[in-house]
């Protein structure tokens, strides 16, 4: 089937909007002040998350439900920093899609979630090194940054597409 105004098919113009829609995907992701605000955030996150997991993993909480509250706690603050700021012009506003935001920002986070849970088991229960500093398990810490730094890229892309929708234009959340 053809345009008959410009004689292209039908066909054609999909793959160029599609192509187009790929392109603009990359581009809202490819924003690096956009990328600068979540990874400032992240930042953030990561201190609330890596706090709060090892005062409870010092106060003899087990190791890896520690790191799970830890990042649940991480996620609520990053996302209610990430709405206000790194994606503030994204999504409709008002309570409800926020709390729906908020709901599908857990959702979509698993699979950070999952990448940062498997690095940090991998070296701190695989690995297992000794390392005590000030009294503190130094080694659960390291274990626990590298696993936050795992699981960022994971969370940005996750975050950028389907939370926020960034490379959408049509102000829905």
């Amino acid at each position: 089937m053809t345009d008959d105004r410009t004689g292209d098919s039908i066909a054609s113009a999909g793959n160029r909007s599609s192509r187009s829609d790929i392109g603009q995907r990359l581009s809202a992701l490819a924003s690096g002040s956009r990328f600068g605000r979540f990874v400032s955030v992240g930042v953030i996150g990561a201190l609330f998350d890596v706090t709060t997991a090892t005062v409870l993993r010092e106060l003899g909480v087990f190791p890896e439900l520690a790191v799970f509250v830890g990042i649940e706690i991480s996620i609520l603050v990053m996302f209610v920093l990430n709405d206000t700021w790194t994606f503030s012009g994204e999504g409709a506003t008002g309570r409800f899609p926020m709390v729906r935001r908020l709901v599908r920002s857990n959702v979509v986070r698993i699979g950070g979630i999952l990448v940062q849970l498997a690095v940090f088991r991998a070296l701190y229960r695989v690995i297992a090194v000794d390392l005590t500093l000030v009294g503190i398990d130094g080694w659960f810490v390291v274990a626990k940054v590298a696993g936050i730094a795992a699981g960022m890229i994971v969370n940005y892309i996750a975050e950028s597409l389907f939370t926020w929708r960034v490379h959408t234009t049509t102000g829905n959340d």
